[in-house]
């Protein structure tokens, strides 16, 4: 039995982003991140767009696929203490619908970003990179392995 907690879950990471209402904030989070980068004096439209992906897709890959464990105290002897947020989202069940929002998201912010940038090659470079590097820890066949040994404890 679980004193104080509010939750059914076993583990609420499971869970998070199917939560009501979580969609929309985080796209709202997005755009408010592209607002705050518009309104720095100076720096042109092609370069906030280009920060805007690169620190989206940043935060999305530290949250999402290095850090591992849960911020709560959770019943499963430990179970969540070696899996990624994204290994836990959806009992580890692939192409949900919030696991699909979490991989279209990031390729929809690559192509606006490339469209305001006009293809520019350096831009496009780095938002190129930027994307893999959300997009590769998310396939199926990479789900728990860790390349190397990095990120195994």
């Amino acid at each position: 039995m679980n004193v104080g907690t509010a939750h059914s879950e076993v583990n609420p990471n499971t869970r998070v982003m199917n939560s009501r209402g979580i969609w929309l904030s985080y796209v709202l989070a997005i755009g408010l991140l592209h607002v705050v980068l518009l309104s720095i004096p100076f720096v042109s439209v092609p370069v906030v767009w280009t920060l805007t992906n690169l620190i989206h897709n940043t935060g999305m890959y530290i949250f999402l696929h290095t850090v591992k464990g849960t911020p709560f105290e959770t019943p499963d002897q430990g179970k969540a203490r070696l899996l990624t947020h994204w290994e836990q989202m959806d009992y580890g069940v692939q192409f949900t619908a919030s696991r699909k929002f979490l991989t279209i998201t990031p390729i929809v912010l690559y192509f606006l970003t490339s469209f305001y940038t006009k293809y520019d090659q350096i831009h496009f470079v780095l938002n190129t990179v930027s994307l893999m590097s959300v997009l590769i820890p998310k396939l199926p066949q990479l789900h728990g392995v860790r390349i190397f040994g990095i990120n195994k404890y």
